[in-house]
């Protein structure tokens, strides 16, 4: 259930999506952003901002001209502390005098196995982290967001980053990286947990959700179909990667080289990353065991 590839909106502008509820796509298209980062401006006078993005004065222009003579932004909500998500934060903040909410900083909500892959440092990983990202809340799993005629729930959702969110908005959710709406999301050691992240679809699949609002790409208007398409494709990479030690030793690179056949250059270093982060779960499961010590490039093998 990969969705269409025909999300073409203009950038910059607020397209209303249902009342009560803006996107602004911004300026920063790329192979990991697909057109761009959806920022959300959520309420009717006293608005919440979700998601700012990257740090772009055009941007952050755009978001403050869609604000109305009788609107002023009251909340400004980082959904985690990737560099095309949080950055524009603190900006924004200054202009608007808004508080900065989120789960907490770069490392908040990492497992206890990536905090230790973390400490030894051979891993890799750190990509497009905000490393300079500090909120003026926190939020904890399970807080309630109270605005000006809106409420929102905070999920915890760790996977693509231990600091991730989802935001209940009614039956609407806000899914950020967790559930996009044109591909799925990279899973990156130490930052990003498989183990994680495949918990996180089980908690958003025990809810009954009427509508997914991406990080990135559409609308999803199957949120329960969606959420089965990623759980099962990840445990047929899973499958696939299990079927290919079965014949013997190999990296990361080498197995992502040999499932990942049809993937862009551009991705092939994302497809390692997650193929690692398979192992690593795989590891935990004692399916799969690294030749010593387990670094991006320790070769594994089938137990």
């Amino acid at each position: 259930m990969m969705p269409p590839d025909d999300f073409d909106p203009a950038i910059g502008v607020a397209d209303t999506l249902e009342p009560g509820l803006r996107r602004i796509v911004a300026p920063n298209p790329s192979p990991m952003t697909y057109r761009g980062t959806n920022t959300y401006l959520l309420g009717t006078r006293g608005l919440a901002v979700i998601d700012p993005g990257p740090e772009d004065d055009a941007h952050l222009e755009a978001i403050l001209a869609s604000v109305g003579p009788d609107q002023q932004i009251t909340h400004i909500i980082v959904t985690h502390t990737h560099l095309d998500h949080s950055p524009l934060a603190r900006p924004l903040a200054q202009r608007t005098g808004a508080p900065v909410l989120a789960f907490g900083g770069p490392h908040a909500g990492r497992s206890a196995v990536m905090a230790e892959l973390a400490k030894g440092d051979t891993v890799g990983g750190g990509e497009g982290i905000d490393t300079a990202f500090t909120p003026d809340i926190e939020v904890p799993d399970g807080t309630v967001i109270d605005g000006d005629g809106w409420t929102l729930e905070a999920i915890h959702t760790p996977g693509h980053i231990g600091n991730h969110l989802c935001l209940a908005w009614g039956d609407a959710c806000l899914t950020a990286d967790h559930v996009m709406g044109w591909a799925t999301s990279l899973v990156s050691p130490p930052d990003g947990d498989l183990t994680d992240f495949m918990a996180s679809c089980a908690r958003l699949q025990a809810r009954d959700w009427r509508v997914f609002y991406p990080g990135h790409g559409a609308p999803v208007t199957e949120p329960a179909a969606r959420l089965d398409w990623l759980v099962s494709h990840r445990l047929g990479r899973e499958a696939s990667i299990l079927h290919h030690l079965s014949q013997g030793p190999a990296t990361a690179a080498q197995l992502a080289a040999a499932i990942y056949t049809e993937t862009p250059p551009a991705l092939q270093g994302a497809a390692t990353r997650n193929v690692l982060a398979h192992l690593v779960d795989l590891t935990g499961k004692d399916r799969a065991a690294p030749d010593g010590k387990l670094t991006a490039g320790t070769t594994f093998k089938a137990l």
